[in-house]
């Protein structure tokens, strides 16, 4: 097995970023919560068509990768993109892609 720890920082985000976007739940969370451009609190099952249980743990992943943040008011939970790690994300998603530019029409 090899070890995570074996590679780059950037390269270790962007696997795990990858792992917790595998997901079309995750995605149209992160989406939702784009469009909408402000905290949302309450009820994010309205717009994920799962059960509140999977939501939340949906819910729970992005937020323990940092993407996005989670503020308890009262009984609800007040949830926004974390824009700070969402624009190293994507500096690293492109730095890594710019990266891999290689010669015109490859003759492999």
């Amino acid at each position: 097995m090899i070890k995570a720890e074996n590679f780059e920082p950037e390269l270790q985000d962007l696997a795990n970023f990858a792992k917790v976007c595998a997901h079309p739940a995750r995605l149209m969370i992160l989406r939702y919560l784009a469009e909408k451009q402000s905290c949302i609190s309450g009820d994010i099952t309205t717009e994920v068509p799962l059960s509140r249980t999977t939501v939340s743990q949906h819910l729970k992943e992005l937020k323990s990768a940092g993407l996005i943040m989670g503020e308890v008011d009262g009984l609800k939970i007040n949830y926004c993109l974390n824009m700070k790690t969402i624009n190293k994300l994507k500096q690293n998603m492109n730095n890594f892609f710019n990266g891999l530019e290689g010669e015109i029409g490859c003759k492999c």
